[in-house]
């Protein structure tokens, strides 16, 4: 559910030319600074054109400024929802659950595991239209990160904020992300449900195995993607500010490995697939494509289906501050000069 959008959201992509704006403004006060210096002393210049202002041409860049943002956030349409409808699709139920362990800050896979992990996920969710998803985090234990949403929007936020660190207790308990996603499945929905699991597969507490066979009795068809080099890589971490690698507490480096054995024999315990990550291909649509072979339910979720533009708004920002700033000259008015508009001296 979606209170607030923007229906042309590309549009806000210009606000990047904001600084290159503010630039170009301060090299050219810079330029007429050193114009003016050749002319002669600053203060004797500013005495022979008395009408010369320095604070008037700020004032007037910085509402001009102001009139450009609004004008962008104006083209971008803002929109708030104004009805709201339990809409029915026809989709499956997708949850994802992320390992977020110290081991997935390998660099095996660039940028590392876990940031790649999230690209992917992300470029997922981008592709998404009828179906259901969400997403839990494990390390040492399993918690719910999104419930199962069609609100891809929220979805995305919260991905950009996951990390290593938000899981109190390190490790990488698999059959704890099974388990706890068997429970996040929305009930009575069928057998249109898919538990995707992304993860270097090193276990370290418990069976995941017999998870996924209870997982297959529920009716949630589990697939597996393996992240990471068989071979077995450092983990990055910074001490004080400076780049090391994990070490155990004998001081020496711990190695994490991508262990394909137990994520296979996952897979075929939920009835699912295996897939193995790549740097080019995390394979995500690989396994996506195969659950929309699923037989399509009936999802029911309640959203927004009317929004309410709002760029009136800003639009008449923007004229009252274009206004404003064709009034202030840039020069002061010999006429006008008993007429105060500012407090201070210009």
């Amino acid at each position: 559910m979606q209170l607030f959008r923007f229906a042309n959201p590309d549009f806000l992509y210009s606000l990047l030319l904001l600084p290159v704006v503010i630039l170009l403004f301060i090299l050219n006060e810079f330029r007429k600074k050193r114009a003016l210096k050749r002319l002669g002393n600053i203060e004797l210049v500013g005495r022979l054109v008395p009408e010369m202002s320095r604070v008037r041409p700020l004032i007037k860049f910085i509402l001009q400024l102001m009139a450009l943002t609004a004008g962008i956030i104006m083209l971008a349409r803002p929109q708030f929802g104004s009805k709201i409808e339990d809409v029915k699709k026809q989709g499956v139920e997708v949850i994802i659950a992320l390992d977020v362990s110290n081991s997935m800050l390998a660099q095996d896979i660039q940028p590392d595991r876990l940031t790649r992990a999230k690209q992917a996920i992300s470029h997922l969710v981008d592709d998404l239209d009828k179906d259901k998803i969400g997403l839990i985090v494990f390390a040492g234990d399993a918690y719910t990160q999104i419930p199962i949403t069609t609100d891809y929007v929220s979805a995305k936020m919260f991905l950009s904020t996951i990390g290593p660190d938000m899981v109190p207790k390190q490790g990488t308990a698999i059959g704890a992300a099974i388990n706890l996603g068997i429970r996040s499945f929305s009930p009575g929905e069928g057998k249109s449900k898919a538990l995707i699991i992304i993860t270097d597969g090193e276990n370290h507490e418990d069976d995941p195995v017999a998870s996924a066979v209870e997982a297959s009795k529920a009716g949630v068809i589990i697939h597996t993607i393996g992240i990471g080099s068989t071979k077995g890589v450092p983990i990055p971490v910074l001490v004080n500010g400076k780049k090391d690698f994990l070490k155990d507490a004998d001081g020496n480096s711990v190695i994490t490995k991508l262990d394909e054995e137990i994520l296979k024999k996952i897979a075929i315990a939920g009835n699912g697939s295996y897939v193995r990550a790549s740097n080019s291909n995390i394979g995500l649509d690989e396994i996506f494509n195969e659950i929309k072979k699923m037989k399509k339910q009936e999802l029911e979720s309640t959203m927004y289906t009317e929004y309410n533009d709002q760029f009136q708004i800003f639009a008449a920002i923007a004229i009252f501050l274009l206004l404003f700033d064709f009034i202030i000259m840039e020069r002061k008015n010999r006429r006008l000069a008993d007429i105060r508009l500012f407090k201070f001296k210009v």
